[in-house]
């Protein structure tokens, strides 16, 4: 039995509750949701695929987007809930040998963004959201690390998990990551309407850190566009979309936008991935929807 999810905070915590509720035999198998999304994914029975898109191979199935609803049977759960975390303990509830109730009220605060303005300004002393800030799919040679961190979280409490050297270094690297970033989301970003655009295509390596900041930065915005090239895929461009977190006031299911573009996600928060060659039509048009703020169905 091999777990299937996705490299940021829920879906680790998705495989540690997994690991401890199930029989799993077999590495954790890392994806992105828009391949799976593209069939580009080799899921097999017996596989348990958790915070992606459904697939009719897998046996369980656990998520909570939007976009990802399925009318076919399944065996797992789906919610539309504040994490796919809190989707698989309420699945296993009373089945798991550790308490896991902190962990998980954390990814649901994590992952539907439910922070304040000091939880986004000093991550540092908010020791989970600082934990989270330390994963990024972005890059494939961090898997033993995101494997160390299902076994800290399965074994020590969150002061033994923040201790361990390499989770140390890792946001000690966040933090001045975070600063440098602030800069760039003020070199990159412009107001369109009330929408908050951060072009950063013109990185070859596109700058990360704390995607709360640009609410804090652009308290006008009601959403955030951030555009950048897909790393290890030079002819893809990826465009990510949230609701401000801070001026809830945008009407835009973001998860049913984007899925006009072959991506997906929650309401307020999704991706898609486009052509390169084919980009900016598609990009206008998003911005463009997002300035009308106007409410859209399928």
């Amino acid at each position: 039995m091999r777990i299937v999810t996705r490299a940021d905070f829920d879906g680790v915590v998705c495989a540690v509750l997994l690991f401890d509720a199930e029989e799993i035999d077999e590495p954790v198998k890392w994806v992105e949701p828009n391949d799976m999304q593209k069939g580009k994914v080799e899921v097999k029975k017996g596989d348990i695929v958790a915070n992606l898109p459904y697939h009719p191979n897998c046996s369980l199935w656990f998520d909570h987007h939007y976009t990802n609803q399925q009318i076919t049977d399944f065996k797992g759960a789906f919610d539309i809930a504040p994490s796919a975390a809190g989707v698989v303990f309420d699945y296993y509830r009373g089945v798991f040998d550790r308490d896991y109730t902190e962990l998980v009220r954390q990814t649901d605060k994590i992952d539907a963004a439910d922070l304040s303005q000091e939880e986004v300004r000093h991550p540092e002393s908010y020791p989970y959201i600082l934990l989270s800030m330390t994963l990024s799919s972005h890059q494939k040679s961090d898997e033993p690390y995101w494997n160390r961190l299902i076994d800290l979280l399965r074994g020590e409490d969150i002061e033994a998990t923040m201790a361990d050297p390499e989770v140390k270094k890792r946001c000690e690297a966040v933090i001045r990551r975070n600063t440098a970033y602030q800069q760039h989301l003020m070199d990159h970003t412009r107001m369109e309407g009330m929408v908050a655009v951060t072009d950063f295509r013109s990185f070859e390596n596109p700058p990360t850190g704390n995607r709360f900041l640009v609410y804090s930065l652009f308290p006008d915005a009601v959403v955030h566009v951030r555009i950048r090239h897909a790393g290890e895929e030079p002819d893809k461009v990826i465009v990510n979309v949230g609701h401000s977190i801070f001026n809830r006031n945008c009407n835009v299911n973001v998860g049913l936008l984007l899925s006009r573009y072959g991506g997906g996600g929650h309401a307020g928060a999704g991706s898609c991935t486009l052509d390169r060659k084919n980009a900016e039509p598609a990009i206008a048009d998003i911005i463009g929807a997002l300035k009308k703020n106007e409410a859209i169905t399928r």
